[in-house]
């Protein structure tokens, strides 16, 4: 496992390879059409891979990260939204964010809460800002980000929130203990928003991936000493399906909680991890 931090960005998705989606995929009258969705994290992984299917199933997509970039002003034209940076650790930038997604492309009736923070090393010597860190960005930031968009998702009388999370949120994992006690926390949010929320048609549900094939897994590979096909193969070798995931898996599945199939969802945990955690959540 990695040493040091990973930026803000995807749950174990930093520099992912985003899948854009078939041409067949796309369609008039696609399930999404007249919707808008807002996506955190979304410069790159199964943030970027979330925005362009969801763009491709007829949402115009807001898409944020820590920054504005060539990256995420091209993803934004792709998905026919707007790209907006924001800091997920600071409440005023998520004030500011959305305000800014309702004043161009109205209020958000899809959110895709993705955006995180991770450090990695022993627990015995985990330092006190990154800890802190972890938590201000991954479930404070989540906390904050839905309570802006709520407003919004009630006047629309409908919503769906989606958040990411993570098989260490459910399962653990050594040397992530201020990761994983986020991602679990935000299990926890989720359960409990799909009963507060659900009965006014706000629809809050999560998604835990196991490992998602990124560059993270090269980070990972570096630290263990072993090259990234290597790493891969390890991972792979406790998987059932006897591989790690794609982006564009992990995004399909946001986008079925996002559409039509997903109405009968509410806290949920949907856990694409090839088998790997199966049913722990």
């Amino acid at each position: 496992m990695p040493a040091g931090d990973v930026p803000v960005g995807d749950a174990r998705a930093g520099d992912a390879r985003a899948t854009d989606l078939p041409a067949g995929d796309v369609a008039a009258g696609a399930p999404l059409t007249g919707s808008v969705a807002l996506v955190t994290g979304a410069r790159r992984g199964i943030g970027r891979a979330t925005a362009l299917r969801l763009g491709a199933l007829g949402a115009r997509v807001a898409v944020t990260d820590l920054a504005v970039d060539s990256e995420l002003d091209e993803l934004a034209g792709a998905v026919e939204g707007i790209p907006v940076a924001a800091d997920l650790s600071k409440p005023g930038e998520i004030a500011a964010l959305v305000s800014r997604v309702e004043s161009k492309l109205g209020p958000a009736d899809v959110c895709v809460a993705n955006a995180a923070a991770m450090s990695m090393g022993a627990f015995a010597a985990a330092e006190r800002r990154k800890w802190w860190h972890q938590i201000d960005v991954n479930l404070s930031g989540t906390f904050h980000l839905l309570q802006a968009v709520l407003p919004g998702m009630r006047r629309l009388g409908h919503g769906r929130i989606v958040v990411m999370t993570s098989e260490w949120g459910v399962i653990g994992w050594p040397n992530a203990s201020g990761y994983a006690a986020s991602k679990a926390g935000l299990i926890a949010l989720v359960k409990t928003l799909g009963r507060e929320l659900g009965p006014e048609g706000i629809l809050v549900n999560a998604v835990a991936p196991s490992v998602v094939d990124t560059a993270q897994l090269d980070v990972d590979a570096r630290d263990a000493g072993v090259s990234g096909e290597e790493i891969r193969a390890r991972y792979a070798e406790r998987i059932p399906l006897g591989r790690v995931a794609e982006p564009a898996e992990i995004a399909a599945t946001v986008a079925f909680l996002a559409g039509p199939g997903g109405s009968a969802f509410a806290g949920q945990i949907l856990q694409p991890g090839g088998g790997a955690t199966r049913t722990r959540a």
